[in-house]
């Protein structure tokens, strides 16, 4: 009888999420990321780790993360109080423009993230088919042009640049922003949808080669 193949040599997936942040104590990014660590999905293992929300750590923690799994699929994800969906992020911009400090106290204001980088960069995820998949079970999602100025977008940014500047360039990654939890606020949506969510998404990133509807690439 065949044994079965460790979940240690398949490829990876790695789902990140941020610690709380702005009063709230818990950030439901981190929750979804980490309910579905160790999970095998499409033949693929996901790792979660947690990122700091400060825009100084967040980058090493990312992109030690980066050189330790060599994953083929990265999905970070935040939270965006006050969406209603997944929002499916389109769009990283090299800016930080910070309305409120981060975790460490720092605010910055018209900053690069990258100071030589492009002015931005589309995500590489099917983000359009991801949002089908997610409509498809119920679950709410939209494409979002905007991942604000905050260490989300910094993340995104980050992740992009770097995955652009690597030799192989075959792994995929961008962005998704979550609801509230309810309780910390309207509109929200339960964990477990957020849970099954992320799953649905991780699964058709990992099928659909290409989206019918847009590219990848940076924008100059």
């Amino acid at each position: 009888m065949p044994q079965p193949v460790p979940t240690s040599s398949l490829p990876t997936v790695l789902l990140t999420g941020f610690d709380a942040f702005g009063g709230d104590s818990v950030n439901p990014s981190w929750l979804a990321a980490k309910a579905l660590h160790d999970d095998v999905v499409h033949g693929h293992r996901c790792v979660a780790a947690q990122l700091p929300t400060t825009f100084a750590g967040s980058e090493g923690v990312l992109l030690k993360l980066l050189r330790t799994h060599k994953p083929s699929l990265v999905i970070c994800l935040g939270l965006a109080g006050g969406r209603p969906a997944f929002s499916l992020e389109r769009i990283a911009i090299n800016v930080d423009d910070a309305r409120i400090a981060d975790n460490a106290g720092a605010q910055p204001v018209d900053a690069p993230v990258a100071m030589r980088g492009p002015a931005a960069y589309f995500s590489s995820l099917p983000i359009k088919s991801m949002q089908q998949s997610l409509m498809t079970a119920g679950i709410a999602a939209e494409v979002s042009q905007t991942a604000g100025t905050f260490v989300c977008n910094h993340v995104f940014y980050l992740l992009m640049h770097t995955l652009k500047r690597q030799r192989n360039r075959s792994t995929r990654g961008g962005f998704v922003h979550l609801p509230y939890l309810p309780g910390q606020g309207l509109p929200c949506m339960p964990l477990q949808d957020m849970v099954r969510g992320l799953r649905l998404a991780v699964a058709c990133a990992l099928v659909t080669k290409q989206d019918a509807v847009i590219g990848a690439g940076a924008l100059n």
